[in-house]
């Protein structure tokens, strides 16, 4: 049973199993771009994705730390819109945080349960 409030924090089974494209405007090439450029890869001419994510095994490389016990994304402040649109899994609704977690033998977050602060029970979606 996980007593963390939020088990998505130190997942990081979507860093570590799609690929993460986005327009290079959010890079810091750009006047207002935030994401790292020197973390990034070209993949066409408008498009980038993060570092380590375009292979047959992805794993970005803003991703610290072992998939489903201690990870953590180097840099969750500026990380680019594919990571910040991608919601976490707690009513069942994105089957993709669901099959990155089963890529890593971890059960749905939807199915996990969590101790909400300053209560005696438990929620289970």
């Amino acid at each position: 049973m996980s007593t963390n409030p939020n088990p998505c924090i130190t997942c990081g089974a979507c860093c570590a199993t799609y690929r993460v494209s986005f327009y290079w405007g959010e890079t810091t090439l750009a006047p207002y771009g935030q994401v790292p450029a020197e973390l990034t890869e070209k993949i066409s001419p408008q498009r980038v994705c993060m570092s380590g994510t375009q292979g047959a095994e992805p794993r970005c490389v803003a991703l610290r730390g072992t998939v489903g016990q201690d990870a953590t994304c180097s840099i969750y402040g500026d990380r680019p819109s594919p990571c910040r649109d991608f919601e976490i899994n707690f009513d069942g609704v994105n089957p993709a945080c669901d099959r990155a977690r089963a890529r890593y033998g971890l059960v749905p977050i939807h199915v996990v349960q969590i101790e909400p602060e300053n209560a005696d029970l438990e929620i289970v979606a």
